[in-house]
């Protein structure tokens, strides 16, 4: 297994102007390595749909690379989304799913499926260009760039190692007046980067 933010210092080095769409406890990893917050859409409280919405932005911007961090839960959640995004197919997206076999952001509970269900198999069968699956960061290192070069839709299951968030983090960020930039903040500065007025 792989700790995310291993994972995605290696994504960071290659995102180059790709937009970065991470969702639930993905956020936690990503802001810690993100050189471009600019073209960071985080998505907080949307389980299930972080997928969703990168499929939107894909179609609506062709030209630009989209990267998805999404959580084996989340993708639980909305499955269908694999049937979409394989029948849309845009060559512009670029889905991870960070599978620890838990919902890390509700306090550790199992995933449906934890440990048998081969997300990479069900993107292939929906439709998807490439799909992958690593539990080695130097195997995930290694083939990452070539990866990052094919048309998608490509799928990338990263088996990862839990980083659930405790109850006393919950706790304290409700109602709490200093959030972390969210995707109100982030879609904003994402219509800069894109030329579009405000």
């Amino acid at each position: 297994m792989i700790d995310q933010v291993d994972v995605m210092r290696v994504m960071d080095k290659l995102r180059e102007d790709a937009v970065v769409i991470p969702t639930m406890r993905a956020n936690v990893g990503w802001v810690e390595v993100s050189s471009n917050v600019n073209r960071d859409i985080p998505m907080g409280g949307v389980m299930g749909k972080a997928s969703s919405f990168a499929l939107g932005m894909c179609l609506a911007q062709p030209d630009t690379k989209f990267i998805c961090y999404d959580g084996d839960g989340s993708l639980v959640m909305n499955l269908a989304t694999l049937v979409t995004i394989g029948n849309k197919a845009p060559k512009n997206l670029y889905h991870f799913v960070m599978d620890n076999g838990v919902y890390a952001t509700t306090g550790g509970q199992d995933v449906p499926g934890a440990g048998v269900t081969d997300y990479a198999e069900m993107a292939r069968s929906a439709g998807y260009a490439h799909t992958y699956e690593f539990s080695d960061l130097e195997d995930f290192t290694t083939q990452v760039a070539e990866i990052m070069n094919q048309e998608g839709p490509v799928l990338v299951c990263i088996k990862t190692i839990p980083n659930i968030r405790p109850p006393q983090e919950r706790a304290a960020t409700r109602g709490a007046a200093s959030r972390p930039r969210g995707t109100t903040d982030a879609i904003p500065d994402l219509m800069r980067e894109f030329g579009v007025r405000t």
